[in-house]
């Protein structure tokens, strides 16, 4: 199961017959694996990684460290949960360090993700307090190099 999920995790349009191949093993067991995994959530969904700038939708991402007063019998799973369910929060994780949930959200502008975090995020039950660091370029995301290298524009020098 693990080989079958390193490569849909590499590229999810990799066909069943396709992994067979790679694996040695009859496709139907491929097909029962990958159901299977499916059924118990194991794989969650399949996605492509977009380069949103080289589409022409430039978009603004922020990681926001949140410090959060937890409560008894339920830690910070709360306070995530009503985290996670606005629209423009793409990832919450519990992280150790000096703020408790780091959250990654998406909007269209930097003022849009200032009001965000200023109108909704900082208004949550039991936030103490946000550091906001906004993303200026991405290298690399879910594995794949966005980053290309760049023209050398330096004049050549000749002896």
């Amino acid at each position: 199961m693990q080989r079958i999920l390193r490569i849909l995790e590499r590229d999810a349009r990799t066909s069943p017959t396709a992994i067979a191949q790679m694996l040695g093993m009859p496709e139907e067991d491929v097909r029962r694996v990958i159901q299977e995994c499916e059924q118990r959530r194991i794989i969650r969904r399949h996605k492509t990684v977009i380069d949103w700038e080289k589409a022409g939708d430039e978009r603004v991402y922020a990681f926001i460290d949140v410090k959060v007063q937890p409560a008894r019998e339920v830690g910070f799973d709360d306070v995530a949960a009503r985290i996670f369910r606005y629209p423009e929060v793409r990832s919450v994780y519990l992280v150790s360090g000096a703020h408790d949930l780091r959250v990654v959200v998406e909007g269209s502008s930097m003022k849009e993700v200032a009001f965000f975090v200023a109108e909704k995020l900082a208004t949550v039950d039991r936030v103490q307090a946000t550091a906001t660091y906004f993303i200026l370029k991405k290298y690399k995301e879910d594995g794949e190099v966005l980053a290309e290298p760049e023209e050398d524009r330096r004049l050549a020098v000749t002896p």
